[in-house]
């Protein structure tokens, strides 16, 4: 299978889930649930590494990390489509709403919260 699009992956997802009947257990609350269990499992192998070190994977470790970023991409495509979200277009607003929030002129190099700015 070759994904070209987000859609093609929505599509994907929810007919993996469908042939499953996995419908029957995701609701957002497990949906959302597993998202943030997956989401911990992608920091574990960042755990105790210095920033350098964490830039720097070995190859099995970096590997790692590719399968639990799928995993946390494949449950927030199964939350959007439990929902009915269109993630490209939640994203695209919401760079508007940070855009507005976080002006370049104020933005550029800081770490600071909006309202720190």
């Amino acid at each position: 299978m070759s994904l070209a699009s987000l859609e093609q992956l929505a599509n994907a997802v929810r007919e993996f889930g469908r042939e499953r009947d996995w419908h029957l257990y995701h609701t957002p609350k497990n949906l959302t649930a597993a998202l943030i269990v997956e989401a911990a499992e992608l920091l574990e192998p960042f755990q105790w590494l210095t920033p350098e070190q964490s830039l720097n994977l070995p190859p099995a470790k970096r590997e790692a990390v590719r399968q639990e970023m799928a995993d946390v991409l494949i449950y927030l495509v199964s939350l959007a489509n439990c929902l009915e979200v269109d993630l490209l277009k939640a994203a695209e607003d919401k760079l508007e709403i940070n855009a507005a929030k976080y002006p370049v002129d104020k933005a550029k190099g800081s770490c600071a919260k909006s309202h720190e700015l």
